[in-house]
C-alpha cells in the first residue's frame, strides 16, 4: 500500500501554502501562492477579498499535483490553519457580502451596543472598564453594524477565515475551537461559545445563529465535497480535520507541548507562547488563546507587527545586500547575517523599543516605537542589529510576564517563523535570553502543527503526546555566549526595562498634538 500523506492548508498574511507531510513530520511536497497582504480603501483599513483567499487555496493545491506528480488519492486527510482575527460576512447563499476585514485592520467605532449597568459597574470595580471599551470599539461586528447596517442585516454567517475555508471545502458551517481568536463572543476559558448570560453578547453585535458549530482540534469536521474536489483536486470524501489558528499550530509544530518550553515566532507579529492545561491570564483580564491541543491554552505575549520592522529595514536600506546576493547566487539572508555580525552585542548603545502599533495594556494605547543612543559611530548595520535586539528584549519581557503569572520557569526556547532562518538572529536570541535556543527541523511549523492535528484525528497516533514526539524534532541549537549574555543583561535591566515608563509621557504629548496614534 502506498504511503499516506497529510495535507495542510496554511493561509497566512503573505501567502497560501499547501503542504504535504508524511507521518514522521517531513515535508513531501509544497506549493505556495503569494498574496497581496491587503488593500486599503481608507487609511487604517486592511481588507482582502474572501474569494481570492479561496482561489489561492485552489491554485496551491492544484499546483501540488501537477508539479510534484503525487497522486491526490494518497492524501489521508486535510487540515486548515489560517491567520487569526480575519472575519468574513456571508449571506444566506454562502456568498461574501463584503471584503474580509483582516487582522491588520485598524478601524474602530465609538458607537457600541449597550451593556447592562451592573456589568459596567463590575468592570469599573475590577479596573478593566477602559479595556472592555477598547475591545468593543475594535470589534469588526460593531463597526459593520454602525457603518454598513444593510450588510449587517443581510449577514447570515459571521466567520473567521478558517471557518470560511472549511465551509468552502465541506459545505458546512463548522470550525475549530482552536481557531477562535478575535472580537467574538467566545468563552476562552471554557473553549466554547459564550453562555447566553455572558456580557460579550451585549458588548458585541454578533447573533448566536450567525456563528458556526465548533469542534475541538483533532475532530473530523466533515469530508471534502465534490465541488471542492473539482476546484482543488483533493479527492471527494477525504476527511477534513479541525486544526487551529496559525500561531497555535506553530507552537505544537515546534514541539512545544510542555509549559517550560517557550515558542518564539519571528513572523509578521512576533510572539512568545507556552502551552498550558491551566487557564492563565498573562495580562490580567486578557485571556489566553486556544491551543492546537484540545482542552489546552496558549499563553501568549505578542509584539504586533514585530518582524514587520525587519522587513521594513530590508526594503528601505537593504538594496545593496539584495543586489549582491543576486550577483553571488546566494540568499540575501546570508548577507544580512553578515551585517548583524559586523556589529558587537548591544549595538554600541543603540537601543530600540518595538512598539510600532498601540496595544490594549502592554504597551498602552499611546505607545510608539523608539530608538535611542545614536552616535556618530552608528551605521545601518547597527540599526539592523538594534532592531533584532529590541524585538528579543520585548519577547524576553513577555517571557518573564508568562513565568510570573504561570509560576513555571521557561528553560529552553524554540523559534519558528521567517527569523528562525537567520543564524545571527538565533544566536542573538540565545544571548539575550541566556537560554539554549533551537530551530525546529522544518521551517513550516504552522503547517506541521495542522498536520499533527490531522494525524491524531485520523487515528495515526493515539494522542498528541505521541504525535508530537514522532513528528517534531530539533534542528540546530544555539547556546548563549556568556560574555554576550552579561552585556545584554545589563542593557535589558538598566535601560530597556525603563524605556517605556520614561518615554510614555512624551508619547502622550505626541498623541495629543498630532492625533496619532488615534485616541482610544
Amino acid at each position: 500500500m502506498s504511503e499516506q500523506y497529510l495535507l495542510s492548508i496554511d493561509n497566512g498574511t503573505q501567502s497560501v501554502r499547501a503542504i504535504l507531510f508524511d507521518l514522521h513530520g517531513n515535508i513531501v511536497a509544497k506549493s505556495q501562492v503569494h498574496l497581496e497582504a491587503y488593500f486599503s480603501a481608507h487609511p487604517g483599513w486592511a481588507e482582502h477579498h474572501a474569494e481570492d483567499y479561496w482561489q489561492a487555496v485552489c491554485q496551491a493545491c492544484q499546483h501540488l499535483w501537477t508539479t510534484h506528480g503525487i497522486e491526490p488519492t494518497r492524501v489521508a486527510g486535510v487540515a486548515v490553519t489560517t491567520q487569526r482575527g480575519t472575519v468574513v460576512n456571508l449571506d444566506k447563499q454562502g456568498q461574501p457580502l463584503r471584503p474580509a476585514i483582516t487582522w491588520l485592520d485598524q478601524r474602530r467605532t465609538d458607537v457600541v451596543p449597550p451593556v447592562h449597568p451592573l456589568w459596567l459597574a463590575a468592570f469599573r470595580v475590577a479596573g478593566v472598564h477602559d479595556t472592555i471599551q477598547f475591545l468593543r470599539g475594535e470589534a469588526e461586528a460593531n463597526w459593520i453594524k454602525v457603518n454598513q447596517p444593510e450588510i449587517w442585516e443581510k449577514t447570515d454567517k459571521f466567520l473567521m477565515l478558517s471557518g470560511y475555508l472549511n465551509y468552502r471545502l465541506c459545505h458546512r458551517f463548522v470550525d475549530s475551537t482552536g481557531s477562535q481568536v478575535g472580537y467574538i463572543p467566545f468563552d476562552y476559558k471554557g473553549l466554547k461559545w459564550a453562555g447566553k448570560l455572558d456580557w460579550k453578547w451585549q458588548a458585541l453585535a454578533v447573533r448566536p445563529e450567525t456563528l458556526p458549530e465548533l469542534l475541538p482540534p483533532g475532530s473530523v469536521l466533515d469530508t471534502i465535497t465534490t465541488e471542492a474536489a473539482a476546484a482543488t483536486g483533493i479527492p471527494a470524501g477525504t476527511p477534513l480535520i479541525a486544526a487551529a489558528a496559525d500561531k497555535a499550530c506553530e507552537v505544537i509544530g515546534a514541539g512545544c507541548q510542555q509549559p517550560h518550553i517557550g515558542c518564539l515566532s519571528y513572523g509578521t507579529t512576533a510572539t512568545i507562547n507556552t502551552t498550558s492545561r491551566k487557564y492563565v491570564e498573562v495580562v490580567p483580564f486578557i485571556p489566553p488563546y486556544p491551543a492546537a491541543i484540545p482542552g489546552a491554552y496558549s499563553n501568549e505575549v505578542q509584539i504586533f507587527r514585530g518582524y514587520w520592522m525587519v522587513n521594513w529595514f530590508k526594503e528601505q536600506f537593504g538594496h545593496h545586500e539584495k543586489i549582491q546576493a543576486e550577483q553571488q547566487g546566494v540568499l540575501p539572508e546570508a548577507l544580512f547575517d553578515e551585517l548583524v555580525n559586523a556589529v558587537p552585542p548591544g549595538s554600541m548603545g543603540l537601543m530600540l523599543q518595538p512598539y510600532w502599533t498601540p496595544g490594549i495594556k502592554v504597551p498602552g494605547p499611546e505607545a510608539k516605537g523608539a530608538m535611542i543612543g545614536f552616535g556618530d559611530v552608528h551605521t545601518r548595520a547597527h540599526m539592523y542589529r538594534a532592531i533584532l535586539e529590541g524585538l528579543a528584549y520585548a519577547l524576553r519581557d513577555g517571557k518573564e510576564r508568562i513565568e510570573k503569572r504561570s509560576g513555571v520557569a521557561i528553560t529552553s526556547l524554540r523559534i519558528s517563523g521567517g527569523g528562525s532562518q537567520s543564524d545571527a538572529a538565533m544566536q542573538l536570541t540565545a544571548d539575550i535570553f541566556g537560554l539554549p535556543t533551537s530551530r525546529p527541523h522544518v521551517y513550516e511549523t504552522s503547517g506541521l502543527g495542522a498536520a499533527i492535528d490531522a494525524a491524531v484525528g485520523l487515528g495515526f497516533y493515539p494522542d498528541f503526546t505521541s504525535a508530537i514526539a514522532a513528528m517534531t524534532r530539533i534542528g540546530d541549537t544555539f547556546e548563549p555566549i556568556v560574555h554576550h549574555h552579561q552585556i545584554y543583561n545589563e542593557l535589558y535591566h538598566r535601560v530597556y526595562q525603563k524605556m517605556y515608563a520614561r518615554l510614555q509621557p512624551l508619547y502622550k504629548e505626541i498623541q495629543q498634538i498630532t492625533g496619532y496614534p488615534q485616541m482610544r
